[in-house]
């Protein structure tokens, strides 16, 4: 066997499908990646087979997958000089509906096929078919362009490569639009068929941030035949008459929330200590403290606060006096994230038993910091802070983050 390139080789690697359903899985993943938190793109999990297993760098700087089908198309007749073997795919984009097997929400993803390859199958050498003894030549002038199939014909592009035999050439063209690319034939030839078919497709997907965790699952199905999706020639009839993509996006969100050492006790005290006032009974403004947190999130998430003790919607602090005091609680976001009203979140008040969100990160969140504020009010301060009351007030808050929106 012998190989022509236009700056590459492709190795034929000839075998005879059995019949079948062509059904094929199509799998991406997104997982947020610390190093790249502005990329918010599925990545693609499906082993590329036939063209990109041969080229693959030509398909990652395309960002181009490949697959070949076990499929064959066989022509019903004898093929005489004139005949047109056209090749038409859906290059066009097409919209199916995917669904999170868990929580049942949908989302659009959109698929075009980019790219169609085979290897032609002669019934006899070309050099007998064509009275020319070598065999490059010979391919050239089955063909009324007189270039053998390394050479697209428009609208379709080549893609440099060609790999032949006496009785074979292997060939892929790029499909920029959907339309048919057609070779006529200069000598008869008896049979023909195509053994197998690659494929090379681009997708578009939904923003992962906006999606919940979990599988998302859709399918699309195009005809095969002529005058079908995938057309090979309206006298090549192939051996399957669909073609079944499976899609199977995987969403894998990050959400969670660290505290300093020390982070879970929280004492409340005056701006600059409670000197002035043990000292001089200068009363404080303000009692309060901001306790930081690192918060990765890379999905949208709602805030719930509990408490041990509750007046109404606000946590209360007690004493063993039996003094009760309320303080408020408000949150503060890393820049990033978008709360309610799609603005930032800046001491946005947290209420007891009410969830408050969404909050969405417009990119991956990784460990970044944010503020959780506890505050006491000005009446608080006039009535716990009186000459000879000593007392200390102690509470349970509790602040929990769900991803589940």
């Amino acid at each position: 066997m012998k190989i022509f390139t236009g700056g590459c080789a492709w190795v034929l690697a000839l075998a005879m499908p059995t019949a079948q359903a062509i059904n094929q899985e199509i799998r991406a993943q997104f997982q947020p990646d610390p190093s790249q938190p502005g990329k918010n793109l599925f990545v693609n999990q499906t082993p590329n087979s036939g063209y990109c297993v041969a080229f693959p760098g030509k398909c990652a700087d395309g960002k181009m997958f490949s697959i070949e089908l076990p499929v064959r198309y066989t022509a019903n007749r004898s093929l005489v000089p004139g005949d047109g073997i056209s090749l038409q795919v859906p290059a066009d984009w097409r919209r199916l509906t995917i669904t999170n097997q868990d929580t049942q929400e949908t989302e659009s993803v959109e698929v075009r096929i980019t790219g169609i390859g085979s290897t032609y199958v002669l019934s006899d050498r070309v050099q007998e078919l064509t009275g020319i003894s070598n065999a490059a030549q010979a391919h050239d002038k089955l063909w009324r362009s007189e270039t053998g199939w390394l050479y697209a014909p428009t609208p379709c592009v080549g893609s440099g490569l060609a790999g032949y035999s006496d009785t074979t050439y292997r060939f892929f063209w790029h499909t920029p639009v959907e339309a048919s690319c057609t070779k006529n034939t200069v000598f008869r030839i008896p049979s023909m068929y195509f053994d197998k078919l690659d494929f090379s497709y681009e997708l578009k997907t939904p923003n992962p941030l906006s999606m919940s965790s979990g599988l998302y699952t859709g399918s699309i199905t195009y005809t095969m035949g002529p005058g079908a999706d995938f057309h090979m020639g309206y006298m090549m009839f192939p051996d399957d008459s669909q073609l079944t993509l499976d899609f199977v996006l995987d969403v894998q969100h990050t959400l969670k929330v660290d505290l300093p050492p020390g982070g879970n006790k929280v004492s409340l005290e005056p701006e600059g200590g409670w000197a002035p006032w043990l000292d001089s009974g200068r009363k404080p403004r303000r009692i309060f403290r901001d306790q930081p947190f690192f918060l990765s999130a890379s999905s949208r998430f709602k805030v719930m606060m509990l408490c041990s003790s509750q007046g109404g919607p606000y946590c209360n602090l007690g004493s063993p006096l039996g003094d009760t005091t309320r303080v408020n609680v408000s949150m503060t976001l890393p820049a990033g994230i978008d709360g309610p009203g799609n603005g930032p979140v800046n001491r946005i008040p947290l209420n007891v038993n009410n969830w408050m969100g969404p909050f969405q990160p417009g990119i991956y969140v990784d460990r970044k910091p944010g503020t959780l504020h506890f505050e006491l009010e000005p009446s608080a301060i006039d009535f716990l802070l009186r000459p000879g009351k000593n007392d200390r007030l102690r509470g349970n808050i509790t602040i929990i983050w769900d991803s589940d929106v």
